[in-house]
């Protein structure tokens, strides 16, 4: 049995924290103490977690002290604040954000697919985009059977993905229009109710977004392989929770859709489901609150060699990002590697 840390989360009143807080009342990890983190804006909130009603307190460079593991779920300018210090103090970081994803010292790391890759951590360790986990998680157990050449994605996340603020501007657009009134546009670029568009993170100049360049360099990361090709399109849908994912493959040699069924079927965390006899696949509304990456529709692309296509749904806050953060954790206990083996002190964030 693991001794007890002493955890701290950073953004715990945020919308990714408050689904890591529930998954730690579901599953049996060792704290011995925990430290809720925010901003100042939200020190003060009281919450309960395992039976104790904890106050949450600013986020400072002094909130590390005696810290074995920080899990950070507060964006990429928090994380870069704050991760260092963390880590001189003798934590090992777990980070959401994209702030160390693609540094060459921090793993990136789905526990299913490269869980091995914490053992070479420096310090911290990073957890993919939300839209990159679900899909990696279906690739992999194809990947390594027969390797694929290319990929093309086309997303379809959730507004949760975007923070409280565009869960709630969701919410209340909807209400308004539903009322004949005009509506208020904050937290997304465009109004999301009664709506889609192909617009998540910046643009970049090539035309491709941010979020979308980060499923492309990730994917490739995670699967150690910087020969596949990924073209990848990201809309933001008016649904509440849950990212899903329309992918087409290309693989080196002919994948039949009922061998892709079976070793799905036989990954960890992931589930197929679904048949098309009875208009039966995944959907958001049906899997929200639920912990597997789902994929449906498998079948074969006749526009290309050696094609497939399939359909992935996920939840975006808890595969997509809490879970997997405290799974990068479990990985590490279990592997005994919570202390840096690295002759360097930490990582070059």
């Amino acid at each position: 049995m693991p001794r007890e840390l002493n955890v701290a989360v950073v953004g715990a009143t945020g919308a990714v924290g408050r689904v890591f807080l529930e998954i730690l009342e579901q599953r049996p990890f060792p704290i011995n103490h925990l430290r809720l983190l925010a901003s100042k804006r939200s020190a003060g909130t009281r919450v309960s977690v395992r039976g104790q009603e904890l106050m949450v307190k600013e986020a400072t460079l002094d909130s590390f002290d005696g810290v074995d593991i920080v899990f950070i779920s507060a964006g990429a300018g928090v994380s870069r604040q704050l991760a260092p210090t963390a880590v001189e103090k003798g934590a090992l970081v777990i980070d959401k954000s994209s702030a160390f994803r693609m540094a060459p010292t921090v793993p990136l790391v789905i526990p299913e697919v490269n869980g091995q890759d914490v053992e070479d951590h420096q310090g911290v360790i990073a957890t993919p985009n939300c839209s990159t986990i679900q899909l990696v998680m279906a690739l992999h157990p194809l990947h390594r059977v027969n390797p694929i050449k290319r990929v093309v994605v086309d997303t379809y996340q959730s507004a949760s993905g975007a923070g409280g603020g565009a869960i709630n501007e969701l919410r209340e657009q909807t209400r308004a229009l539903s009322q004949g009134k005009s509506v208020t546009v904050e937290a997304l670029p465009h109004q999301i109710a009664f709506n889609l568009f192909p617009h998540i993170d910046d643009f970049l100049p090539d035309g491709y977004t941010k979020e979308e360049e980060k499923m492309m360099a990730e994917t490739r990361k995670v699967l150690h392989d910087q020969t596949i090709g990924i073209s990848a399109t990201c809309v933001r849908v008016p649904v509440y929770t849950c990212h899903s994912e329309a992918v087409h493959l290309e693989f080196e040699n002919p994948m039949d859709p009922r061998q892709a069924s079976y070793l799905l079927n036989e990954m960890p965390g992931v589930t197929v489901m679904g048949d098309s006899a009875v208009d039966s696949y995944p959907m958001p509304w049906d899997l929200a609150g639920t912990d597997d990456v789902y994929v449906g529709r498998i079948r074969k692309d006749p526009s290309i060699s050696n094609g497939l296509a399939m359909w992935i749904v996920a939840d975006n806050l808890r595969k997509g990002a809490a879970l997997n953060a405290l799974q990068i954790a479990e990985e590490v206990l279990s592997r005994d590697c919570l202390e840096i083996r690295s002759p360097s002190a930490s990582a070059d964030v």
